[in-house]
């Protein structure tokens, strides 16, 4: 989920949870908004705690240098 799915769910929440005042027969549309509404903002504050992380990450690099190997060259050649 990304910043843009969370903001999305917020506002589709908030819609529901307090804009909507339809009744539908064994739907709780206050309820379904307020759970789409924790939902946006636990995954808002996820996707800002990953990105920190990665941010805060640093990469080494590690070069390995190998010293030439000289063998005794064979008399008979």
């Amino acid at each position: 989920m990304g910043i843009g799915a969370g903001i999305f769910l917020l506002a589709v929440g908030g819609v529901l949870a307090f804009g909507v005042s339809d009744r539908i027969s064994g739907v709780d549309l206050t309820m379904i908004g307020y759970i789409l509404m924790g939902a946006g903002a636990l995954g808002l504050i996820l996707v800002i705690l990953l990105n920190s992380q990665r941010s805060r990450s640093v990469g080494t690099h590690t070069t390995v240098i190998e010293e030439e190997r000289h063998t005794p060259r064979d008399p008979r050649i």
